[in-house]
């Protein structure tokens, strides 16, 4: 009886040795152990936007990305099937749009991933871009390809609301060939109603600058359902430094171009029996030129053509030919505030003009101000002026 139990006993131990040899034969990985084959995930597709997103900014960022796999092809189809274009990164498990969205359209990705184990995986799903209540233009004050004086500023008008002013001016920039300090300026709506945005340098604009504005507004949120209606960029130089001096109590208008004075014409300023008739102090900028222009003032009364006029402010005041004041220039102001000259200075004054010249005008009662017209932006001193930015 007890030698059978130790047979057993014997038998039972070897069973159970075999066993756990076995077990641990397969979780060592030793030679001859049963494999486990390893779970290997399907591929997984995401967007940004989500599928279903409704008022997507057409400046969203929008991607399909794939985790643990890589796609074969993707599209983004928009009204009418219209493909979008956009590009893979390195890996092809990123596709990103790579062009502007159109307001108020309905998108939808289509195309295919594949996983590390064949899986495939269809792209599926859409979004929608927001529908603006209202789109606005702007438009810059300086064309392309132009050449401008030295006081230049950058103007930018709207042509309907912009509540949220920070969003637009993050939009904006200005890039120049050297080095230049400047700051944007949100100023009242000008002569003719519209919002407008300034930027100008600190100082004077170096002499053969090539700049470059960029106003990137496509997509921007003006704020109240209000839309940027497109992106503009304006590519411009900065001419010779030319600066008119006007003192009204010499009669005299001095032109200084490159340092040096090339002409000295007899002027006459206003007159100043009336507050309208006082020549504005400050720095003016030379806003438009016409061979010949109208003026007429029913409270003064006149009315009448001139030539070779030179608008310095909307405000009216020009440097123009005058030739019923001819006694007058260089002796005694009596005009209704331009600056008379001669038809023969004048005609050479045009000629030597350009949009952005400075015209200097000291000694009279009143300063040039905002009030006085759409280009007074060198009545600010620089901390002023870069309070007005909605960045500050």
């Amino acid at each position: 009886m007890g030698r059978f139990l130790l047979v057993v006993y014997v038998v039972v131990v070897k069973v159970v040795a075999l066993v756990v040899g076995v077990v641990m034969a397969g979780g060592s990985g030793g030679p001859g152990a049963p494999r486990v084959p390893a779970l290997v995930p399907p591929p997984a597709v995401g967007y940004v936007p989500a599928g279903g997103t409704n008022d997507v900014s057409p400046r969203a960022t929008v991607t399909a990305f794939v985790a643990n796999g890589t796609f074969t092809d993707v599209a983004l189809r928009g009204p009418g099937g219209r493909p979008v274009a956009g590009e893979f990164n390195a890996e092809r498990t990123a596709w990103t749009v790579r062009e502007p969205l159109g307001y108020g359209q309905a998108y939808t990705w289509r195309g295919t991933a594949a996983g590390t184990d064949g899986t495939l995986v269809r792209l599926a799903g859409s979004f929608t871009t927001a529908r603006p209540e209202q789109t606005v233009r702007a438009r810059i004050n300086i064309d392309d390809g132009t050449t401008v004086g030295i006081a230049a500023p950058i103007a930018i008008r709207f042509e309907g609301p912009v509540r949220d002013r920070a969003a637009v001016e993050r939009a904006l920039s200005v890039r120049t060939s050297v080095p230049v300090e400047g700051s944007w300026a949100w100023l009242p709506a000008d002569s003719n109603g519209e919002l407008r945005v300034h930027w100008r340098p600190r100082e004077y604009w170096p002499p053969g600058t090539r700049v470059t504005v960029t106003a990137d507004l496509y997509g921007v949120h003006y704020g109240d359902g209000a839309f940027g209606a497109k992106n503009i960029t304006r590519t411009f130089t900065i001419g010779r430094p030319q600066i008119v001096k006007a003192d009204v109590n010499t009669h005299r208008m001095i032109v200084i171009r490159d340092g040096r004075q090339v002409a000295d014409f007899p002027a006459s300023y206003g007159s100043g029996s009336h507050p309208a008739t006082v020549t504005r102090s400050g720095i003016h900028v030379v806003s438009a030129m016409y061979k010949s222009v109208r003026m007429a003032s029913p409270r003064f009364g006149y009315d009448g053509m001139y030539a070779s006029a030179v608008l310095i402010s909307a405000n009216g005041e020009f440097i123009h030919a005058n030739p019923e004041s001819l006694r007058q220039q260089g002796r005694v102001n009596v005009t209704h505030g331009c600056v008379n000259l001669s038809p023969k200075n004048a005609r050479t004054y045009f000629n030597m003009a350009m949009y952005g010249d400075p015209v200097v005008v000291t000694g009279t009662s009143i300063p040039l101000s905002l009030a006085d017209g759409d280009y007074a932006d060198w009545t600010f001193r620089w901390e002023a002026w870069q309070r007005l930015s909605a960045l500050r």
